[in-house]
């Protein structure tokens, strides 16, 4: 009779630490989502000052080559350099 409390609870034990681990995942996959939402990595006024603190006058289409050549690093992860 014992035996079968010590597996319940031992089962019931590991039943609440996989739904834990569950809800944990897509609770903080939210809240990331959420923080990349608001704070962007990179945006077009961070190249800008970029360029500036480099003492490049930043023109539109160097902004814009480097916008596309960040998005498509993120898309493309496995062509970024090691």
């Amino acid at each position: 009779m014992m035996e079968i409390v010590i597996w319940g609870f031992v089962l019931s034990l590991i039943a609440c630490l996989i739904v834990g681990v569950v809800i944990g995942y897509f609770v903080s996959r939210k809240l990331f989502q959420t923080a990349l939402k608001k704070n962007p990595p990179i945006n077009r006024n961070m190249v800008k000052a970029m360029y500036r603190s480099m003492g490049q006058t930043p023109s539109e289409a160097r902004v814009n080559q480097t916008m596309r050549a960040i998005e498509e690093a993120q898309r493309n992860p496995s062509t970024r350099h090691k």
